[in-house]
């Protein structure tokens, strides 16, 4: 059986985004600008309303979806599709912006605590301009289970044929993973699936030592194999079916070529991104 080994391994960059919440820009970042189909990964988290109680309020968005995973406090949404949810401690937010959306995410503070993850999701080309799509999943619809030395989390995909309830346009998985110290931990993987591990607490051992913060961005082939050793570790694994088309970036839309950005850009503009 042949074992992924790491191919690199970055560190996030600090920023702010929406209307001054402070995060952490892993994927989206000058040293990862992204790995197909994953345009995008923000770790948000702080015991500071400050840091993050301005939020982000209405912005568009088209050709892709966003998945947030909020592991403490709380986040209110509402678009312009006429969806309005609330996003508390354990839930994820699934958003298929496709052919548009406008939105906005706002806070409600959790004993001071907010933190999770956002993921930007690409749609293939024939996708791209499908009806815009939302649905929020509650803590006790993700499948926890059991595993020796921890438990996971089934965001999306399956492990050990369990699956989660993220229904994704493309094939990807999203699993949140927490391990006490000296445990092993292994997962079957599709070839050429791109993958790459978060380590949000402690750290773990693959070919070499991946520490809290790092993002390790494992080859195309063979299963994962990892182990924690002085420490337990959380940390989520995502991976993904590369869509393998271009792709042309313009802040808040991703699409195929630049005329389609400028295209959004136009729409926005004239009230007819989310018609």
């Amino acid at each position: 059986m042949k074992v992924r080994k790491i191919e690199k391994i970055i560190q996030g960059v600090e920023t702010s985004d929406g209307a001054g919440v402070n995060l952490t820009r892993i994927i989206g970042s000058p040293d990862l600008n992204m790995l197909d189909p994953f345009l995008l990964l923000d770790e948000f988290g702080s015991e500071n309303p400050k840091d993050y109680i301005s939020g982000f309020p209405p912005h568009p968005h088209r050709g892709f979806e966003t998945i947030t995973y909020m592991i403490n406090g709380k986040f209110r949404h509402k678009d312009s599709a006429g969806n309005e949810g609330i996003l508390s401690d354990g839930s994820v937010q699934w958003m298929t912006a496709g052919r548009g959306v406008i939105h906005s995410e706002m806070p409600e503070q959790t004993d001071g605590l907010v933190r999770g993850f956002q993921l930007w999701l690409n749609l293939p080309k024939e996708l791209k301009m499908i009806r815009p799509s939302y649905y929020d999943i509650p803590q006790d619809r993700i499948p926890q289970i059991d595993i020796p030395g921890g438990t996971i989390k089934i965001i999306a995909g399956k492990y050990n044929n369990i699956k989660g309830p993220g229904n994704p346009h493309t094939g990807m998985f999203y699993h949140d993973v927490n391990l006490k110290k000296n445990t092993n931990f292994n997962k079957s993987l599709i070839d050429g699936w791109n993958v790459f591990i978060y380590v949000y607490e402690g750290n773990i051992m693959i070919d070499s030592k991946v520490l809290k913060k790092d993002l390790a961005v494992m080859n195309s082939i063979g299963d994962l194999e990892l182990h924690t050793v002085n420490d337990g570790a959380k940390f989520i694994i995502i991976g993904g079916k590369p869509l393998n088309e271009p792709v042309a970036r313009g802040g808040p839309f991703v699409m195929n070529t630049k005329q389609e950005v400028l295209q959004a850009f136009s729409d926005y503009q004239n009230g007819l991104l989310d018609q």
